[in-house]
């Protein structure tokens, strides 16, 4: 598994931790971005990276996300196709994210999140398999359903709004 990293200037410190107790684990890992502390960086670009790499690769890649809040990343991340893209804050959610979600890119708030907490939720979650229980699987089916129909024809939520204005 290649393990795709991406922050922006908050979220740098912290991707360069990671990064390092990942490597030291023995994991593969490609940094996206940035290289530097850029103050004037922007979050969507290191997240569209890191997004496209796991959407192609979804089967065997993950991907880790940081910026200050851990929300702009997220909602870049999971406009992309096979991507679960989870704002995560504790090692619980973690688990549950993994376990239930399949969440295949960790978004963190660097903001929030000391050095030692991050480490705790990435182990969680790089530990953690997605559960064999037929209703997680069922769920995340659901899912890949809607993303393909929306994918496939986009106008479907404007047919939608015009059928209801024709039956008004």
């Amino acid at each position: 598994m290649i393990i795709y990293l991406g922050a922006d200037h908050n979220g740098f410190k912290l991707k360069e931790v990671l990064k390092d107790s990942l490597m030291a684990a023995g994991y593969t890992v490609a940094d996206l971005g940035n290289k530097i502390k850029d103050e004037n960086d922007d979050y969507v670009d290191f997240a569209i990276e890191v997004a496209k790499k796991v959407s192609l690769e979804f089967e065997t890649a993950r991907g880790i996300l940081i910026c200050g809040s851990g929300v702009g990343v997220d909602v870049v991340a999971n406009k992309f196709k096979n991507v679960r893209c989870g704002l995560i804050m504790t090692p619980d959610q973690a688990f549950d994210a993994r376990n239930d979600d399949d969440i295949n890119i960790l978004a963190l708030p660097a903001n929030y999140l000391d050095e030692e907490s991050a480490k705790k939720i990435l182990v969680t979650w790089l530990k953690t398999p997605f559960s064999t229980n037929p209703k997680y699987k069922r769920r995340l089916d659901k899912i890949t359903y809607l993303e393909i129909k929306l994918l496939r024809d986009t106008s479907v939520l404007l047919e939608d709004q015009n059928e209801k204005k024709n039956v008004e």
